[in-house]
């Protein structure tokens, strides 16, 4: 969920797995399907997360979002989606940056970083401790749960926040 260009995608595909690639913005969805026209068992849907899980009716072995829609979208809403489409002990997979301390939740972000807009566009972004997305996968039924951060190698910048659980089951 959020390929954005698709780079990991192509990756998976190229190792044997068929992905679905899912991204709220046509213009990654469109570069993407531009860079890996070509590769049979690759497609890239544009389509909101969460209307996607709940309108296709596949299941998944695994669902991963790298900087992606688990950090756009509510997890009251996103985790039961997910939960409802991976297959029993499927793996749910997801990263973004590492929060700064006391900022966690639902954090306002605004500006023109969207290609191709003309005006200021104000998103929400959840970000959330190790701990505390590991308690909400808990909440949310997930087992086998796993956060961690990863540091950056330069100590003055934020790390990478990766999470591992699985579907109940």
């Amino acid at each position: 969920m959020g390929p954005a260009e698709g780079e990991n995608a192509a990756f998976l595909t190229r190792s044997g797995v068929q992905v679905t690639g899912v991204d709220f913005s046509p213009v990654q969805v469109d570069r993407a399907r531009a860079f890996w026209d070509g590769l049979p068992t690759l497609e890239f849907i544009h389509a909101e997360a969460c209307v996607f899980l709940d309108d296709d009716p596949r299941t998944w072995d695994a669902v991963y979002s790298t900087w992606g829609a688990v950090w756009f979208n509510d997890p009251e809403r996103l985790f039961p989606c997910v939960a409802k489409r991976l297959e029993p002990g499927g793996v749910f997979a997801f990263s973004h940056r590492e929060p700064v301390t006391g900022q966690y939740g639902a954090q306002q972000m605004g500006g023109k970083w969207l290609e191709g807009r003309e005006k200021e566009l104000t998103v929400y972004r959840w970000q959330y401790s190790a701990t505390q997305w590991a308690d909400i996968l808990k909440l949310h039924g997930f087992t086998d749960v796993h956060a961690e951060v990863i540091p950056h190698s330069d100590p003055a910048e934020l790390g990478t926040l990766l999470v591992r659980a699985c579907a109940p089951g």
